[in-house]
């Protein structure tokens, strides 16, 4: 019985491999040629700087229409990119499946994630049932704690495409600790408390834009000023002009 050569084995496969991939490029050649001329020039954009946007209207051939499809009753994307957006939607997804535990019952969920015109703003509620700070203090929780470092870990993805704001709020009606500590300075103490532990586990202290403290001063859109959901950190993740996330 002959031998088999022992480098004859696995040849044909190899010859397959480059067979399918020049087919591949074929086709894509052939696809290429047959569209029209604001196609091909948006490709060729692409291929030169595969970051910046390759239409006016589009970062790719991405029709805008797809792209204005997002909206919510706070604002749209407009002036983000496809790229930026699936990036976002990436993040939101992420976060949801990641902290909110209970989707069934929405007034149980710890954040909630709105969509803005250069980004997304993440609402964290300080609920009684479910506090993310000891009462009346700038202290986490273990469930805080949690919460937050595991926003550090997304927010610090983007470290180089996007700038971050912190505020705090509180509810109206709420009583203050003591008379030499109001509710400007239990709200700003605490998105300050905020910004330490995004930092420590991973956000830049450059991606940090601005942190304030605002009260009482801006309830939640449709929820009554006495609302617990009113106390509460926001955190506005920006997109900074030029920069694809």
């Amino acid at each position: 019985m002959p031998k088999r050569h022992p480098n004859h084995g696995g040849a044909w496969k190899v010859a397959y491999a480059d067979f399918i991939t020049a087919m591949m490029a074929l086709f894509l050649v052939l696809w290429l040629t047959s569209q029209d001329q604001k196609i091909k020039e948006a490709v060729q954009r692409s291929f030169r700087n595969p970051f910046s946007s390759v239409t006016k209207d589009s970062t790719g051939i991405i029709p805008a229409k797809d792209v204005q499809a997002v909206k919510s009753s706070s604002g749209n994307f407009d002036s983000s990119s496809a790229v930026e957006l699936n990036m976002l939607r990436k993040l939101a997804d992420d976060l949801l499946k990641t902290l909110n535990s209970n989707p069934e019952s929405p007034e149980e969920q710890p954040l909630k994630l709105e969509p803005t015109p250069d980004g997304m703003r993440i609402s964290i509620f300080d609920r009684n049932r479910k506090p993310i700070f000891q009462p009346d203090t700038a202290d986490f929780t273990q469930y805080g704690e949690w919460i937050f470092t595991t926003l550090a870990w997304e927010v610090s993805r983007f470290a180089g495409s996007s700038l971050v704001e912190l505020e705090g709020h509180t509810e109206q009606g709420h009583v203050p600790p003591r008379e030499d500590y109001d509710n400007w300075q239990l709200s700003t103490d605490r998105a300050n408390a905020a910004k330490r532990k995004l930092v420590e586990h991973g956000v830049t202290l450059a991606q940090i834009l601005k942190l304030a403290g605002f009260a009482d001063r801006m309830p939640m859109p449709n929820v009554q000023p006495q609302d617990e959901s009113n106390r509460r950190v926001a955190i506005l993740l920006k997109i900074k002009p030029g920069s694809r996330l």
